[in-house]
Parts: structure tokens; C-alpha cells; sequence
């Protein structure tokens, strides 16, 4: 029986709940003063493991010690990430205790030293990180210890496998249940929003959970949120896909597959996304939701996130030989990965690409409207909608008819209404410092630009190109617009805009 649930516990010394409006983006952190009768009883020191009990719940946090008056020796301060988990009122008295030793970290120490992870240590280990056992570090040391290529295809499959089972999963009354996403790397690439409209519109069912950003200045979620709302519970995300046919609803509100979306925070600041890892947190997903068909696209080119034939032939061999085990059919679509799409990169300027294709623009980024009738199309011959080849036919017959934008506000309107992107009020364009035809655009680099702007947390924040490979420039001619929210963050992209390598390569004509 776990320290969670022991009914004939011994009754603890009590403490007085405060919130102190911390932001610890997620991760639980409780506060305590140095003289607290708990601390000393206890024995509890600054960054330890502490259980917290409350009436309707108990959650695993990280201790913080303070040394002077912002909390009475009485009290237990509460971070916002450990309040919304406890579920406490302000002023309810809680229970500390030091939780049970975590023994799966042995099983993540032989990993590091070379061992393999059986099905029953990940089990171990995922169950730990969903209840909240590992501390951010702890995390990053699974983490790291499974980047690379370092998971085999068995230990990947062991670990989707028990990513679902922690987590909740979703059944349909309909079939196929269709979902797509993509492998990332690629600034703009956000076809999801247009996918699920068309899919949608022609009467099928795509229950789209997607990621915020982990690499990335923008993830799915993060986009859809200047759109709609997106952080929908369970039985929301059912309303709106009964009624409509589809969602597009952030993966991490629906606790579809908790212990992923806990190491995505760590991954998220390690800047590491590995294949097994990524292999393991879509499918994990794809399962959770229901879907049935799943089409991935794999952006391919030297600055995306899978950079040459040989890793992806690796990473897809992975994503099918899973999704198989795991009673899913996936198709793989390898895709332009050596420029961004569209020409917004941040969540407002790619929201703003996507209801251009929608509303049919004749100024509408042409690769991001073709990509998506690509990846629609597709689905829709998977679901044997559509004959081999004429899926996009299809496709792109709901796009220019208006049947996926009506579908596509419809589906906002069923998350809690449509609403209009952000627009950022410091703008700086910047030009090129030479005339000549441009060569190659970093990804990665622009991305980065993008963040150090702000974005994805600031939402209007980001870069808008204005040039793609091939075109020709003149001296002065403006490559790309950075937004940001303020003026320090813009400051911040200019900087290393000017200190860095170009993210632009113009080659000089003869």
C-alpha cells in the first residue's frame, strides 16, 4: 500500500495552507520557515521530497526553506503549481511526511551506465514520474540518460506502452478515428488546425490532442490558444468532438499521458527531444486519444530535427514498427525540412498563416496550404475515404469550397469561441546587409530568434519572413520582422541577431 493511500498512517503535525502566488512553471514547491516545528520534528532540508496531504488530495513536492517573515512558522506556503495539484483552500490545514524511497531511480542509474530498461523498470520509473516522485532533476537524468539512439526499439515500445497505461484513454463509438502530428524542427510547419477542418468537414472523426512548445517558439497548442480556448477537460474534449468531428485541444489538460507531459517540461529546458523519446511521446498520445489511423509527417533537411536520410529511415522504421505493436496503422510522409513554413514563426504570426489558407487568401502562404492538403489528403485515403492519389483532390475541394473554415470557427466556437490572434506592439525589421539570391535559411536559428523575442510565452511575439530560398535580394531589402511584447525581449533578438551567424545565407551573384 503507498504513503498515498495508508489508511492507518499516524496523524501528523499540522500546518496552515498560504498561497503565495508563485509561479514555478508546473513543477509543485512548497515553502517552509527554517524554525517551522514540522522542519525540525521532521528533519526536512531545502530541496528534499515532501508528501502533502490534504483532505481531497496528497501530492509529492520540492521544499524551499526560508529564513525570514514572508510565512508564519505555522504555515506552509504554496507555489501555484502545488496549490491547483493539492486542491486545497487557503487556510486548510494539511499533513507533511517524507514519502517512500524511490526505487525506480536505481532502475534509471543502470540506464545510465549502459543497462537496458525491461518493461517492468519502466513501468517502475513512469508510474514514479506521473505522481509527481522525480524532481526536475531526477527527470533530467532519465532524460538524458535516454537521448540519442540509446532506447532499442523494445525498450521504446515498453515505454509508449507504459506512458499509456498511467494515463487516461479515450474510446469512440465511430471508426476510423483519424490524427496525424509532425515530428517538429520545422519553424511554421502548423498544418494541424488546417488538417482537422478539412478532415472534419468531410465527415469523419479526428480528436486532435497536441503539444506547447518543446524545442520549438510555437507548438500546436500554443497557436490554437490565440484562437480558442484549448485547455479543455475529458469530458469538454468529448462534447466538442461528438458534436463537431473534431478538436484541436492541448494533450497536457487531458492528462492523456501525464508522465510524458512532465518530462516535456524538463525536455523543454535541456533543449532535447531524442527519437525514442519522441517516438514513445506521440504514440503514447495517438493511443490515449482513440485514434485508430495516424499519418506523421517528417520534415527532413539539415537545420530540422531530423537532418538526413539515414535518421529518418531510423525514426521511421520506429514510429511504424510501434504504432503496430500498439494496434495503430501509421504512415510515415517525409517531408521539405531545409526552410521554415509559411512565413509567421511564433504562436499569433503562424494562427494568423492558418485562417489565411482557411479563409482561401490569395496572399495565403502557398507551401503551408499545399503541405496541409498533402497530410489531409493522405488521411483521407487511409480512411478509405478517397482512392490512392486522390485524396487531395478531395482535400482540396472542402478548402476552396469554405466547408473547412465554417468547420474550423465551428470547432472553436464548440471549445469556448473564436477569437482574434494577438498583435505585438514592438516590431523591428531587419535587412539584408548585401544583394544576391538566398542560399538557405537556418531553422533552428530563426527559431531561436523567435524566443529570445519571447515567444512562445508571450504569444505575440515571434519572426515574420518575408524572403524564402531562391528569392533575390537587394542590399537594404527586408529578410524578416521581429515582434515582440516588450521592448527588452526585442532587444534581447536583436542582440543575437547581430552577434551570431546569419540565420539568412545570401550568396552573392556573380
Amino acid at each position: 500500500m503507498s504513503e498515498l493511500t495508508d489508511p492507518h498512517r499516524l496523524r501528523r503535525p499540522t500546518l496552515r495552507v498560504r498561497r503565495l502566488g508563485i509561479d514555478t512553471y508546473r513543477e509543485p514547491v512548497v515553502y517552509l520557515r527554517a524554525d517551522c516545528h514540522v522542519c525540525r520534528s521532521e528533519g526536512f532540508q531545502a530541496q528534499e521530497r515532501v508528501l502533502v496531504r490534504a483532505s481531497a488530495r496528497t501530492i509529492v513536492a520540492t521544499l524551499n526553506v526560508l529564513h525570514n517573515g514572508l510565512i508564519e512558522s505555522t504555515d506552509i506556503g504554496l507555489s501555484e503549481a502545488a496549490f491547483a495539484l493539492l486542491g486545497a483552500e487557503a487556510g486548510e490545514q494539511v499533513e507533511l511526511a517524507h514519502p517512500h524511497a524511490l526505487e525506480s531511480m536505481s532502475d534509471v542509474r543502470r540506464k545510465i551506465y549502459g543497462g537496458r530498461l525491461d518493461p517492468p523498470a519502466l513501468e517502475r520509473i513512469v508510474r514514479d514520474v506521473s505522481a509527481g516522485r522525480y524532481t526536475d532533476v531526477e527527470i533530467a537524468a532519465l532524460v538524458t540518460a535516454c537521448s540519442g539512439t540509446n532506447l532499442d526499439r523494445a525498450e521504446i515500445a515498453a515505454l509508449t506502452r507504459a506512458m499509456v497505461d498511467v494515463g487516461e484513454t479515450l474510446h469512440w463509438n465511430v471508426e476510423p478515428v483519424l490524427d496525424k502530428h509532425s515530428v517538429g524542427g520545422l519553424p511554421g510547419n502548423r498544418t494541424t488546425p488546417i488538417v482537422v477542418a478539412i478532415i472534419a468537414s468531410c465527415g469523419l472523426t479526428m480528436p486532435k490532442t497536441s503539444s506547447r512548445a518543446i524545442t520549438s517558439a510555437a507548438g500546436t497548442a500554443d497557436v490554437m490558444e490565440t484562437l480558442a480556448p484549448v485547455e479543455l477537460d475529458l469530458a469538454a474534449m468529448r462534447r466538442v468532438v461528438e458534436r463537431e468531428g473534431g478538436c484541436i485541444v492541448w494533450g497536457g489538460a487531458v492528462r492523456l499521458s501525464p508522465a510524458d507531459d512532465l518530462m516535456i517540461r524538463v525536455e523543454r529546458v535541456l533543449d532535447l527531444d531524442s527519437d525514442g523519446q519522441m517516438v514513445a511521446s506521440v504514440l503514447s498520445k495517438k493511443v490515449a486519444a482513440g485514434a485508430t489511423h495516424v499519418l506523421i509527417d517528417m520534415p527532413v533537411g539539415p537545420t530540422a530535427k531530423v537532418r538526413d536520410a539515414a535518421s529518418a529511415e531510423r525514426l521511421h522504421g520506429h514510429l511504424l514498427a510501434v504504432g503496430h505493436e500498439l494496434g495503430m496503422q501509421v504512415r510515415v510522409v517525409q517531408t521539405d525540412g531545409t526552410q521554415p513554413v509559411g512565413r509567421g514563426i511564433g504562436p499569433a504570426l503562424e494562427a494568423r498563416d492558418v485562417l489565411a489558407v482557411l479563409d482561401g487568401d490569395a496572399a495565403a502562404p502557398g507551401d503551408l496550404r499545399e503541405r496541409a492538403l498533402t497530410l489531409a489528403g493522405g488521411l483521407l485515403e487511409c480512411a478509405a475515404r478517397a482512392e490512392a492519389g486522390q485524396g487531395v483532390v478531395l482535400a482540396r475541394d472542402a478548402l476552396a469550397s469554405g466547408r473547412a473554415r465554417q468547420k474550423f470557427a465551428a470547432i472553436c466556437e464548440a471549445q469556448g469561441g473564436m477569437r482574434k490572434p494577438p498583435v505585438a506592439p514592438y516590431v523591428h525589421g531587419v535587412e539584408a546587409t548585401r544583394g544576391g539570391v538566398i542560399e538557405a535559411l537556418d531553422n533552428r536559428r530563426l527559431a531561436r530568434i523567435a524566443k529570445l523575442a519571447g515567444a512562445p510565452r508571450a504569444a505575440a511575439a515571434g519572426v515574420e519572413l518575408h524572403v524564402r530560398r531562391g528569392a533575390r535580394v537587394a542590399h537594404g531589402e527586408p529578410l524578416f520582422t521581429i515582434h515582440a511584447e516588450a521592448p527588452g525581449e526585442l532587444a534581447y533578438a536583436l542582440d543575437y541577431v547581430h552577434g551570431s551567424e546569419p540565420a539568412l545565407r545570401i550568396r552573392e551573384l556573380a
